[in-house]
């Protein structure tokens, strides 16, 4: 049973030889609608999928797992609301949900107050930790850093930057101008949009005017199809665009002639030449389309509900307490390579690679780390309080959430 806001929908059960047995619950919180939707519905996609291969395997414990899926409306406060709703009232074992650094800090003390877990699938600005949180995402030194670095080596030192008007692309920009900066880059210009605007004027004058060497891209949600839109008809899609929050899911809602000298970083790219890889490339689209495409986010959603079950299986619990204590110790062979929870900071070890756009959506990788990386959520330039501070000097600037 899937529930979608107050909709029902009926999924066809699995049959276990305890006939009876209640089912083991996960939320599955993600935006359905509003600006974000674009981003969060395949996400539950992904999730569909890992928990159906639990099922058809036996499920966990001898419980069929149930999804319960909620909309969270592009809106902080009610993603707060609903992790509370499903946490006391749904008892789920663990909630996979979130996309925006908003929804995730509105979701934070709730899951930590209540002794929730969240497992969170998506890159962000770092500067955070939490016991209650699995962060399947990229922190800074495995996405943001090594991007900005890359882009200055190949593409240009006269850096734009623009992203959505909330935390991740404001504390971002923080550690982009830093990373600028030690390697004789210049920030030559910096422009926000409202999460639920179209209006990308602004930025094109910017841009007409400045003339940079590469566009440095945090806008999340529906705004980077006006965005690749607007810099097109001005004539100005031959700059280079190096995106932060720009998956292949994400692109396909770009026209292909938008794509030109698009850049993104990310650990997993649908393009991956594996076995592992392959296969569950097949099994997605087996399932949802041929047409369909797979980013990051989702690989991640995907595998963090199968490391949550690899973990109630070895400690035989859906316990969420006992489940986070056993995450510790986790590794699992995953689309995007091998990757481990680190035990100090609930970060993944996890490849870095940097891919550039195809007309046909996928990216060519034309850069990958050696190895996986160690995540350090706070940049190890400055020391911990350095970064609390600078972070709440940003929270108390007036950003919007």
């Amino acid at each position: 049973m899937r529930l979608i806001g107050f909709l029902v929908l009926m999924i066809p059960a699995v049959t276990y030889a305890q006939n009876g047995a209640e089912p083991i619950k996960i939320g599955v919180l993600h935006s359905l609608s509003g600006p974000m939707g674009e981003n969060g519905r395949p996400l539950v996609d992904a999730a569909e999928l890992a928990v159906d291969e639990l099922n058809k395997s036996g499920g966990l414990l001898g419980h069929e797992i149930e999804m319960v899926v909620v909309d969270g409306k592009s809106d902080w406060e009610l993603f707060a609301h609903e992790a509370k709703r499903l946490i006391e009232k749904e008892h789920v074992s663990a909630i996979f949900g979130c996309w925006t650094s908003s929804c995730r800090k509105a979701v934070k003390p709730v899951v930590e107050k209540l002794n929730g877990l969240l497992f969170y699938p998506v890159q962000y600005e770092g500067l955070e930790e939490s016991k209650n949180i699995i962060y399947m995402g990229a922190p800074p030194n495995q996405q943001i850093i090594p991007g900005v670095s890359w882009a200055l080596n190949h593409l240009g030192k006269r850096l734009y930057l623009v992203g959505s008007d909330y935390i991740f692309p404001r504390a971002a920009n923080l550690i982009i101008r830093d990373v600028a900066q030690a390697n004789k880059g210049e920030v030559i210009g910096e422009h926000y949009v409202p999460l639920h605007s179209h209006a990308m004027t602004a930025v094109i004058n910017d841009v007409q005017k400045l003339q940079p060497d590469v566009i440095l891209n945090t806008i999340n949600g529906e705004g980077n199809r006006y965005l690749f839109e607007s810099l097109k008809q001005a004539g100005l899609d031959d700059i280079p665009i190096v995106s932060f929050s720009v998956s292949e899911s994400e692109i396909e809602n770009i026209e292909k002639a938008h794509r030109n000298n698009h850049y993104a970083v990310w650990s997993y790219f649908q393009s991956i030449d594996s076995e592992v890889n392959r296969s569950f490339v097949r099994k997605f689209k087996r399932r949802f389309g041929s047409e369909r495409v797979i980013g990051e986010p989702m690989e991640s959603t995907y595998v963090g509900i199968k490391l949550w079950a690899k973990a109630v299986r070895e400690i035989q619990s859906k316990d969420p307490v006992s489940v986070t204590k056993n995450l510790s110790n986790q590794s699992i062979e995953a689309p995007e390579g091998i990757v481990s929870v680190d035990a100090k900071t609930h970060h993944l070890w996890k490849m870095i690679r940097i891919g550039k756009a195809q007309k046909n959506g996928q990216f060519n990788i034309v850069w990958k780390s050696k190895y996986p990386i160690r995540p350090v959520p706070f940049p190890s330039y400055r020391l911990r309080p350095l970064w609390d501070k600078v972070f709440d000097e940003l929270l108390s600037s007036g950003i919007q959430k």
